[in-house]
């Protein structure tokens, strides 16, 4: 027969702990002995070995009560529904732990396949890294709220800039960050890219975005959030192309 602290280190919880255990009435607590300390025998060893190991599962301590009551079978049944449940709780923090090691050598896990190369491609291009970390932040974004949508607006957008005519246009936005709203050149570009839009899409009208779809508003509310001269930039573009 032990005492509540030699049961505490045999067992490897504090004392504390098999005192709540006693409240919660999950460990039967013994009667004390002559010397008035309460002796704890090889069964309660086990019970409370039982008792921790199912709380570390992460079963609250209501249900771990309800199983110490169990029969046999019950028991054992339940056993194997933790199991699965820790074992998907595993493989979940197996993917996060993945998703760590991807984000501390620098790669964005958020991103599907394809956008590593597309965003080098902007660097090798001649995009600024202000540039290439906006666009980053951006498919992070999209792709996170919209993921059924925005394949299909990366392709769009990697087919423009494949276009080298295009491309410079981006640049040329790119280079318009710091550029003082009013100057001349930001009604030039501006200019430009509806030239190049309408060019583009035909002497029709325009193709009208889908209603539902909140891509284009989260980019360029994105954009416009970080240049002033940006920010002019989509409104000339916009009042000109009447959208």
């Amino acid at each position: 027969m032990i005492t509540i602290g030699q049961l505490a280190r045999c067992v490897g919880v504090s004392v504390k702990t098999i005192r709540v255990y006693h409240d919660k009435g999950l460990l039967p607590e013994p009667g004390r002995d002559a010397s008035g300390y309460r002796r704890y025998g090889a069964e309660d060893v086990v019970a409370l070995i039982k008792i921790r190991t199912l709380s570390e599962a992460g079963v609250p301590l209501a249900r771990i009560r309800e199983l110490r009551s169990a029969n046999e079978k019950d028991f054992r049944l339940a056993l194997h529904a933790i199991d699965e449940e820790l074992a998907m709780r595993i493989r979940g923090l197996q993917a996060t732990q993945g998703r760590l090691r991807e984000l501390a050598s620098g790669q964005s896990p958020a991103l599907p396949d394809g956008i590593g190369a597309h965003l080098e491609n902007l660097a090798r291009w001649g995009f600024t890294s202000r540039w290439v970390d906006l666009q980053r932040d951006l498919w992070i974004l999209v792709f996170a709220t919209h993921p059924d949508q925005a394949a299909a607006v990366f392709r769009d957008q990697s087919e423009t800039l494949s276009d080298p005519e295009l491309r410079q246009l981006f640049l040329d936005y790119d280079g318009a960050y710091d550029l003082d709203p009013g100057d001349p050149r930001i009604d030039d570009l501006a200019r430009r890219i509806v030239e190049a839009t309408r060019s583009r899409y035909g002497s029709g009208e325009l193709p009208q975005a889908d209603p539902v779809s909140e891509i284009p508003a989260l980019i360029q509310d994105a954009v416009n959030a970080a240049s002033p001269a940006w920010r002019r930039l989509d409104t000339l573009i916009r009042t000109r192309l009447g959208a």
